[in-house]
């Protein structure tokens, strides 16, 4: 983000309001609410010197550490990388305070993230710098030199989308202040993996490979002259490649591991045709080599596996992570398989003074094992989860849904379920049908019924019942085919839209757009083939080598459909191939509305029909598996005619991912690119990063729902941003010299358990008060909550030198639910601040100040009024609380809520009236002598307990008691609790009478 503004034209920099480039948005955070389900690792590893201390590099969430074996990890990257894809992590031998990460996954997926060079840290990742190689793309090894860690190496494969000048092999030998390239092939070829001569560090092997993905096939491999092992003896100044034993025709990805016992032991598992691919192994530092082993398990999807990695005290014992993790006792010859938490396996670490103790990866997380992996910790304590899309429900408090990348789809609660949730320790998760790919859409009105696509398969789950029905159209599966042979044409993701004017109607795409009014038992076809359907790109995707056809790389499929929600029958829809289309009449006739000037074969990411004008709607394009990196995205006013670009303001190389309209500020737009977020306040003219404490990594989906910002991302789960009201304000865009309170939205009158750290961060429920204020200030700074006879219920300040009278004030106050307190969360720093208030009106006394007055019952439903005053002026904004829908269908409503509140309060006032008759029972009994102290003694152990373990309830804690049970809930009081409360308030009068205090 650092770099955003060089982007800017000087011209529509000065044309954008110099308020709103300015505005700080950092009050509005983001939470994260998982899952904390570990998502796709690629790279791992660990330093012998601290054998608790391991790394893992994920595809799309950044570096993260451990120094308890795996019980929890920690990203150690937000905040220093500027991309969240990381391809190699090595720590210094001699030090484990330097580590290196080479970012770029080399899983070279079509959703695969771009690297943006090397990075390093003297600190064992607490700080980070970049030390170069920007453009180097996806890295595949790095390898420092364990007696100097100022050398290291880089593998770099390149860019995976095109060819590039910075494919090869990399050295520094000042610690990444310089760097050599040592060994180029190709602008198509470059390294997947190095290793290092154990005892020798200028030898130096290379394993070369040609790649390229395009959005209809993938490239792996190409003839030996464009791939193969190299190796030097010099440090890298002289190259010889090594053939004698190898394959000697086409060749592709490999991976090599060097003996760290006997370094005349070099092993390599190659992707090559038929027999030919498998491991291979030298025991002559590689002059030759012998096959060992044509497993296929060995070269199981090359493009995306292949690493090789020895046991470091026996180089008989060869470990190869592919699907599954295969290992060997016999140098290579044989193999079984084991077990590992989650299949997809990608890398290996084993601690060379201790194999046993070791790390793995693969596509659900990271797990460490200290007993040569049978045993496993958990990929429970990672939330790096890949979601494809979100989508929410229209349950009291909302759920959010997705599909996790290589797990199941996923329902998560938005906020905490229920006021008895667990919040930090464990989270309440389902799976909802479908599969990874998704989407996965809850039916609106019935949340039980949730929509889903598994890979261009259609089926209908049913929550309750546990059972998904598949009605895929055309009954067919599509896997392994060529897709020129296909009637249709599904992506994985597939997409389904449900009519926002029938929730029975159901949209779902192939090349055409399928409609089904029944869950798919009958489906029909309501439009032509809506994609460019190029013939050449038509193909059995995976060349020259292995043939890889899952659907990801199917060309020419619909990618997004939407209805608009103010025309019912006006839809749009984009392929993967670079079409827009439209229909006005529900799929009778069909436009071709593609802008005119943009680049063709890029694929529609999403559609957004503004819900303001039928004319309107929004595109967002990415053409990154083009090897074009530029955001895209286009309105239309127009239906279509004419396109305007919409990217002053977003990063050259952010590309574009999803753009959405805010439901009731027309103009408000949120995009997401492949960095990050962005808002526009004058419909897209220009954009302001929306990043906030969102870390680096992107944004696949955006939805808004019940005024919350909800993202999925490719790496990092599930965030939302409560509460945007105040973005819809226009006031947001001309913030000056005037202190500004925002209206507060609406707020259900949930109870949830208090926030607590860690996942899932579930919000406690408030009311969420935004001001803006034009100056740094202190002690100035003032909030009170009026109720709807605009008398003050709480006055919160961020002065804590005017609450020192707080006692003495709400004491005077006798009845009234007012109270008065410092807290500071209330911010006085210059632009947006947010302070939740926590809907509580005054508590019991407590002989504690801090505790004093606190927790108090929450505000019955109604009307309110926030008041907000700086120094010496007033601004006065209105609001309301709802009832919680759950307890209105549950028959407790507004004046229930009111009568259980004022029975609340008279328990509150007879705890704080014998609260206080204690402390001065306490008082007086400290003057008092003899037969009067004696007495008085014999009455505070009538209110108050005695000491030790399980003491006899008396007066004072049984008022507490009662309290207790009457808090926390709105009910109907119950009888025996009214009774109890007489009780205890004539128990109360005869102590007094008997003290006579006064």
């Amino acid at each position: 983000m650092k770099t955003l503004f060089r982007y800017l034209t000087s011209v529509s920099f000065i044309l954008l309001s110099t308020t709103l480039l300015s505005q700080d948005f950092s009050a509005l955070e983001y939470r994260t609410i998982g899952p904390q389900r570990g998502g796709r690792v690629t790279t791992v590893t660990g330093t012998p010197m601290l054998p608790g201390t391991f790394y893992l590099g994920a595809s799309g969430a950044g570096v993260w550490k451990t120094d308890d074996y795996g019980t929890t990890w920690n990203n150690i990257s937000d905040g220093f990388f500027d991309t969240p894809s990381i391809g190699a992590i090595e720590v210094a031998l001699n030090d484990p305070n330097i580590v290196y990460v080479g970012t770029g996954s080399d899983g070279l997926r079509s959703n695969i993230i771009s690297g943006k060079g090397m990075y390093k840290s003297i600190d064992g990742g607490k700080t980070w710098s970049h030390i170069g190689l920007e453009n180097a793309g996806q890295i595949g090894a790095v390898e420092i030199d364990p007696t100097n860690s100022n050398v290291v190496w880089v593998a770099a494969i390149g860019n995976a989308f095109k060819a590039n000048e910075e494919r090869g092999i990399y050295k520094t030998v000042d610690g990444g202040t310089t760097w050599t390239k040592m060994l180029h092939i190709s602008n198509t070829t470059g390294f997947a993996d190095l290793e290092l001569l154990p005892g020798n560090p200028n030898v130096v092997y290379a394993a070369a490979w040609k790649a390229q993905r395009t959005p209809w096939t993938i490239i792996s491999g190409g003839e030996n002259k464009e791939g193969g092992i190299y190796k030097s003896v010099n440090g890298g100044k002289d190259w010889i490649k090594l053939e004698e034993g190898l394959p000697q025709g086409l060749i592709g990805k490999i991976d090599l591991a060097v003996s760290s016992v006997d370094s005349s032991i070099l092993y390599a598992v190659i992707e090559a045709p038929g027999d030919e691919g498998g491991v291979y192994k030298s025991i002559d530092q590689g002059k030759s080599f012998v096959q060992t082993s044509s497993n296929k398990g060995l070269v199981n999807r090359p493009f995306y596996y292949t690493n090789i990695e020895l046991d470091p005290t026996n180089p008989d014992i060869v470990y190869s992570n592919a699907n599954p993790l295969l290992k060997s006792t016999d140098g290579g010859k044989s193999w079984t398989m084991m077990s590992v938490p989650h299949g997809d396996n990608h890398d290996i670490w084993l601690n060379p003074n201790n194999p046993d103790l070791l790390i793995q990866c693969n596509d659900g997380g990271a797990n460490v094992s200290h007993n040569g992996g049978k045993t496993w910790s958990s990929q429970f304590n990672q939330p790096t989860a890949e979601i494809y899309q979100v989508a929410v429900d229209d349950q009291y408090p909302y759920w959010i849904y997705g599909a996790q990348q290589d797990n199941t789809t996923i329902a998560i609660p938005s906020s905490a379920p229920s006021a008895t949730a667990v919040q930090g320790s464990s989270q309440t998760m389902i799976d909802v049908g479908g599969c990874e790919t998704g989407p996965t859409i809850p039916k609106p009105g019935n949340h039980n019924i949730v929509y889903n696509n598994c890979k261009g398969r259609f089926s209908v789950y049913n929550k309750i019942t546990g059972v998904g029905r598949e009605y895929s159209i055309g009954a067919s599966n599509i896997y392994g085919h060529n897709p020129k042979d296909l009637k249709y044409r599904f992506q994985r993701v597939a997409p389904i839209h449900v009519s926002p004017h029938d929730p029975d109607v159901v949209y779902m795409g192939s090349q055409f757009v399928h409609k089904t009014r029944n869950d798919g038992v009958i489906w029909e076809t309501i439009s032509p083939d809506l994609t460019a359907f190029e013939a050449d790109k038509q193909v059995n995707s995976g060349s020259p080598i292995t043939r890889d056809i899952t659907g990801e790389e199917y060309y020419s499929t619909l990618y997004s459909i939407r209805e608009s929600k103010i025309k019912e029958g006006l839809i749009w829809t984009g392929s993967n191939d670079g079409v827009v289309s439209l229909t006005q009449d529900g799929g009778q006739t069909w436009t071709n509305v593609t802008p005119k000037k943009m680049l063709k074969g890029g694929r529609v990411e999403s559609i957004e029909p503004s819900q303001f004008n039928p004319a309107k709607a929004y595109i967002s394009v990415d053409r990154h598996l083009l090897g074009d990196t530029t955001p895209y995205f286009y309105k239309t006013e127009d239906y279509g005619k004419t396109w305007e670009l919409l990217t002053n303001g977003i990063p050259s190389d952010y590309t574009s991912k999803v753009l959405r309209e805010d439901p009731v500020q027309e103009g408000l737009l949120f995009a997401g690119t492949e960095y990050g977020m962005f808002v526009s306040m004058n419909d897209g003219k220009d954009w302001k990063p929306f990043q906030q404490n969102l870390p680096v990594t992107p944004i696949t989906d955006i939805t808004i729902y019940r005024g919350d910002l909800v993202l999925s991302t490719m790496g990092r789960g599930f965030w939302v941003l409560d509460n945007i009201t105040t973005l819809r304000n226009n006031a947001i865009t001309s913030l000056k010299d005037t202190p500004v309170l925002f209206q507060p939205d609406n707020t259900i009158r949930y109870r949830t358990p208090r926030r607590s750290k860690g996942f899932p961060d579930y919000s406690s429920t408030g009311v969420l008060i935004d001001y803006y204020l034009p100056k740094d200030g202190k002690n100035n700074v003032q909030l009170e909550i009026l109720d709807a006879s605009k008398q003050t219920i709480a006055t919160i300040s961020s002065d804590s030198t005017k609450t020192k009278s707080t006692k003495e004030e709400v004491d005077n106050m006798s009845l009234s639910m007012s109270f008065s307190y410092f807290d500071n969360t209330l911010n006085t720093k210059k632009g947006i601040n947010r302070f939740q208030w926590d809907m509580r009106q005054k508590g019991a006394w407590s002989d504690k100040a801090s505790r004093s007055y606190k927790n108090g019952p929450m505000v019955p439903p109604g009307n309110y009024t926030v008041k907000l005053t700086v120094d010496d002026k007033s601004f006065e904004q209105p609001f309301e609380i709802l009832v919680d829908p759950r307890l209105a269908d549950e028959g407790i409503d507004e004046k229930i809520i009111a009568a259980h509140l004022a029975f609340e309060n008279k328990v509150l006032d007879l705890l704080t009236d014998a609260r206080k008759f204690q402390s001065e029972l306490e008082a007086e009994i400290k003057k008092s002598k003899g037969d009067r102290k004696e007495s008085l003694e014999s009455v505070l152990k009538a209110i108050k307990n005695d000491e030790g373990a399980y003491p006899q309830q008396m007066l004072v804690p049984q008022i507490s008691y009662l309290s207790y049970i009457v808090g926390g809930v709105d009910k109907i009081p119950g009888n025996e609790e009214v009774e109890r409360l007489k009780d205890l308030e004539q128990q109360l009068q005869a102590v007094k009478q008997k003290a006579q205090l006064n």
